[in-house]
């Protein structure tokens, strides 16, 4: 495991940046805004250097087929689900990719990633998601691939599906249950209170905490809850749409990375990220 791992994190830091554009995945229509052009999209990120790209079975080959060493490490993403549905159809699923961890050899992946979704009244998506990480924990141990493992606690659903729950308590939870299911590394929510989110990390031990970025804020908040949550001891992010549906990605990539990398703080990198407007 720890020589794919020792790709995903820079050395310096010890800290990654990995940006998801793993959303057409999941059958929303809006979660394509700003994605539409996959080559395109990876083309800007492998520029802007961030330290991995989260893709799917299906798009990975554009960043891999991209030649030289210093392009960003494959994270991929092994399951598929219909929670974000926009408006949410009567029939909720959770399904990974049968052969995933061989899927992810071939393509060089650093890690995959999977759900463990806690939704309101729906224990049945638990018990899938659990089966999944039990099989995938099987072969990631036989070909040496890191797990990631995405605790998501979300709120009761609404006519625009599934909305993420911020409660520190529940969070905690579901993230000590992924790292007794066998999990490498984690992919956690932050919490409302970002303040005691070392709680999180505490109960994840030595597992890495890479904290998610939901969806979109302004950049003065994204800059900020990037910092806190550094400073509670997250061993880094994982931003999707902040990252992907920003007016300019590169940039924003360039100013997480400074934050997480170098130790700026939440003003420098938002002067670094508006000197670049100019």
């Amino acid at each position: 495991m720890l020589p794919r791992l020792h790709r995903l994190f820079d050395a310096r830091s010890g800290r990654a940046l990995d940006v998801a554009v793993d959303h057409g995945f999941f059958g929303e229509r809006s979660f394509l805004d700003g994605i539409e052009d996959m080559r395109s999209v990876i083309a800007t990120l492998v520029d802007a250097g961030p330290d991995a790209v989260q893709l799917t079975l299906g798009q990975a080959r554009h960043l891999q087929s991209i030649p030289g060493k210093q392009k960003p490490a494959l994270v991929m993403r092994t399951d598929v689900a219909n929670v974000y549905g926009r408006p949410l159809d009567a029939h909720i699923f959770s399904h990974h990719v049968p052969h995933a961890i061989e899927e992810a050899v071939r393509l060089d992946a650093v890690a995959v990633c999977v759900n463990l979704m806690q939704l309101p009244g729906r224990p049945e998506i638990r018990e899938a998601c659990i089966r999944s990480i039990i099989e995938l924990r099987r072969e990631a141990t036989r070909y040496g691939m890191p797990l990631m493992v995405e605790p998501l606690v979300m709120q009761g659903a609404e006519a625009d599906g599934y909305g993420v729950d911020g409660d520190i308590e529940k969070i905690v939870t579901l993230v000590r249950q992924a790292v007794e299911l066998g999990a490498d590394l984690i992919k956690a929510d932050p919490a409302d209170r970002i303040e005691e989110y070392h709680r999180v990390i505490e109960v994840a031990g030595d597992v890495p905490v890479l904290v998610r970025g939901g969806g979109r804020v302004d950049d003065r908040t994204l800059l900020e809850r990037t910092v806190a949550v550094l400073e509670q001891g997250a061993s880094g992010i994982v931003y999707g749409r902040n990252i992907i549906q920003h007016p300019r990605p590169a940039a924003v990539t360039r100013a997480l990375l400074s934050v997480l990398h170098d130790g700026a703080t939440a003003e420098d990198a938002l002067a670094e990220l508006e000197e670049s407007d100019r």
